[in-house]
């Protein structure tokens, strides 16, 4: 007797085929049976669709890389002989693997996995054992090593290649920081020495002191309740007097302030933001405010599982706002105590103002200055800022914001004027050491006017004098990491700058230091995935674009670089009397500029130097960016020494970061016959009588 029939339930699609990626490109049954594909196209297409399954490529992509020298209706009569031959090739896996439509084709990424895919899943998810076998089993093999269709595919997969291996990297490291987190390391060894294998530039990156036996945490963003106007600064306030407090404890590492706001509304879960900030807490929360009224929520979350481990809720008015910050942070601290069965100091109170009026115009500038780049937000946060110090004079901590303020607008911003907003700085900057002397961040806005004024040796004794102070704000650190960059003094750089990237991961500006550290100590593949990481968080490809040429591959160095103009009027900021440029007289500076910088050809760097030399000649900021950097990157001595010479300002102090590289040009900089005296102009020559000689020059023979 025959049964009823059942009711057909619709299945997701099972796993029907492997592909093996690294090396010679290969797909298999279930059984580990190959399936022979006697098309070299066919087996380019399906090799492109399984680097990113479920991920549609254009039929027009397709055709450009696969058949470039054809006609069009040539090229797309063969992609659609080529599906055809695929779907009948694959038809014996028993379910589609294609997805095609009329525009676009894409592989049913649940039907298939690859050898990528199995080694980025088991580092993601901790599962290390299997991570060093995959990396055993994949060697040095190239990605898709056998296939080689002309010119246009070889660059597309040149690109693919660099992106899967920095992402790779990315995946490396932070498991590398979770095992160090967890103390294993038997494992940690292991799984560095597999990768190590492959990637022979990873035994010389420095790693992250994370056998300091600090803990770290993170404070993310609290939540903003209540309807009552500016909710949202007052909490950022909270936050960030919650890391400032947290990170006085001296066994905690807090980590910085821009990375916690980097996830403000984030959809990742607590696991992930913990992984990607390298910590092993996060403190979670919201604020309520209504009208004199504050509530506060905290809570203490796991950072491997994302499990609440603690929740309290506090009350108190805008009057006893600084005490009710203190009894968040001590309670916060007490909770991590218990947690982790450690004796961890109180954070001490401070007390910043008695007026609750300029305090909320504090926090208000504040928050304007997260932004930096904007309509006039940065005069906004001065106005504010100054504002509150008109209620409270003694307002340490907000003359050090208003030092801060315009130190970004001198750095960052249009101005005419860099030279005042520098010196407006330093008189703020005065002040707050006035008012508190064991501030560090102070001194090191101080450093940066002393810079300006040819004084580095005052510059380097402030900044260190800075870290002397607060050693655990990586912001002190980073600019301690500069000045001895700036000096030629990488590898005395090295452990500042790591420190801070390290406490504030997800800041972008803390990259471009780090990228200079890898350059001139010659790892050009790390210096690669550190401006990799600076796109990857928001900033323009010109570092990335100059790693590029560094290693060879000019034409995407060109193409980086020239993308870097939709940026513009955002970021990147035309310099001061250029005027409104029209799309087509933009498209043909940027791309003159990356020729010029990146193509490797002298007579594109001779070009280029002819309008860089208008410019300077031209325009009433001798010391703009758009003079400065590509003077340095394209190795124009002359125009760097009369620029920073003459005219120095915090804008030109970015671009010097390029200069201590063995690399053609930018080493023309300082092999010049005249950087020596330019050095001693600038007073660079005194630093290294104090501090040390640049790491790349030789010792003349009157030196010890």
């Amino acid at each position: 007797m025959s049964a009823e029939p059942s009711e057909q339930v619709e299945e997701e699609p099972s796993l029907t085929a492997r592909a093996s990626l690294f090396g010679e490109f290969r797909l298999a049954d279930c059984n580990g049976t190959t399936i022979a594909l006697s098309n070299r196209r066919a087996r380019a297409l399906l090799a492109m669709l399984c680097l990113e399954p479920d991920q549609p490529i254009a039929r027009e992509q397709i055709t450009r890389l696969l058949w470039s020298g054809r006609f069009e209706a040539q090229a797309k009569a063969s992609l659609r002989q080529c599906l055809l031959e695929l779907g009948k090739t694959l038809e014996s896996l028993g379910q589609p693997m294609l997805i095609v439509t009329r525009e676009r084709i894409a592989l049913n990424g649940s039907t298939v996995q690859t050898d990528l895919a199995e080694l980025e899943q088991a580092l993601a998810h901790g599962q290390y054992e299997d991570a060093v076998q995959s990396l055993g089993l994949i060697g040095t093999s190239l990605l898709l090593d056998d296939l080689n269709l002309g010119d246009a595919f070889t660059n597309w997969l040149g690109e693919r290649r660099q992106h899967v291996a920095l992402r790779l990297r990315a995946a490396v490291h932070h498991a590398l920081a979770r095992l160090d987190d967890h103390c294993n390391q038997d494992m940690r060894q292991r799984l560095l020495s597999a990768w190590t294998a492959r990637d022979p530039s990873a035994s010389t990156i420095p790693q992250p002191n994370r056998s300091d036996g600090k803990t770290r945490i993170a404070v993310l963003p609290f939540q903003a309740l209540g309807t009552s106007e500016g909710a949202d600064y007052f909490a950022d306030g909270m936050v960030d007097e919650l890391i400032t407090a947290l990170g006085q404890v001296p066994q905690l590492l807090v980590a910085g302030r821009t990375s916690c706001f980097h996830f403000r509304g984030s959809d990742l879960a607590p696991a992930q933001i913990a992984a990607e900030l390298g910590v092993s807490h996060l403190i979670e929360g919201s604020v309520q405010r209504q009208g004199e009224r504050v509530r506060i929520h905290a809570h203490l979350i796991a950072g491997d599982t994302g499990f609440e481990l603690w929740a309290k809720r506090f009350d108190g008015t805008l009057d006893d706002i600084f005490a009710l910050q203190d009894t968040v942070a001590r309670a916060v601290t007490s909770a991590l105590a218990e947690t982790l069965s450690l004796t961890l100091d109180e954070p001490l109170a401070r007390g910043m103002t008695h007026s609750k009026e300029a305090y909320d115009l504090y926090l208000q500038g504040r928050s304007l200055c997260l932004r930096v780049f904007g309509d006039s937000v940065l005069d906004r946060a001065i106005a504010l800022f100054e504002q509150a110090l008109a209620l409270d004079p003694d307002f340490a901590e907000c003359w050090v914001a208003l030092a801060e303020a315009h130190q970004l607008v001198a750095m960052y911003t249009q101005c005419l004027d860099r030279e005042a907003e520098s010196v407006r700085m330093a008189e703020c900057a005065r002040k707050a050491i006035a008012l508190s002397p064991t501030l560090g961040y102070p001194h090191a806005l101080l450093g940066l006017h002393q810079w300006t004024q040819k004084d580095v040796v005052g510059a380097l004794d402030y900044a260190f004098k800075a870290y002397q102070l607060e050693p655990g704000n990586p912001d002190v650190a980073l600019r301690l990491g500069s000045f001895l960059i700036y000096c030629g003094r990488t590898r005395d750089a090295a452990s500042y700058v790591i420190a801070a990237v390290d406490q504030d991961p997800v800041d972008p500006r803390k990259y471009g230091p780090l990228w200079a550290m890898h350059r001139g100590q010659g790892d050009l593949d790390a210096a690669r995935a550190a401006a990799q990481r600076m796109v990857d968080l928001g900033f323009p490809p010109i570092h990335l674009a100059i790693s590029s040429a560094a290693l060879g591959e000019h034409d995407l160095a060109v193409e980086q670089y020239q993308s870097a103009k939709a940026l513009m009027n955002t970021i990147i900021k035309p310099p001061v009397g250029t005027g409104t440029m029209t799309p087509e007289a933009m498209d043909a500076y940027w791309l003159m500029a990356a020729k010029g910088v990146c193509s490797g050809r002298d007579e594109d760097r001779k070009a280029y130097w002819q309008m860089l030399d208008f410019m300077y000649a031209t325009l009433p900021d001798k010391s703009d960016h758009a003079i400065t950097g590509p003077a340095i990157f394209t190795g124009h001595a002359e125009l760097a020494f009369k620029a920073i010479g003459d005219h120095g300002s915090l804008a030109t102090m970015l671009p010097f970061l390029s200069v201590w590289v063995d690399i053609d040009p930018m080493r023309q900089i300082w092999q010049h016959p005249e950087f020596i005296p330019f050095a001693q102009k600038i007073g660079m020559a005194a630093a290294w009588d104090k501090y040390g000689w640049p790491d790349l020059l030789p010792v003349p023979s009157n030196r010890a």
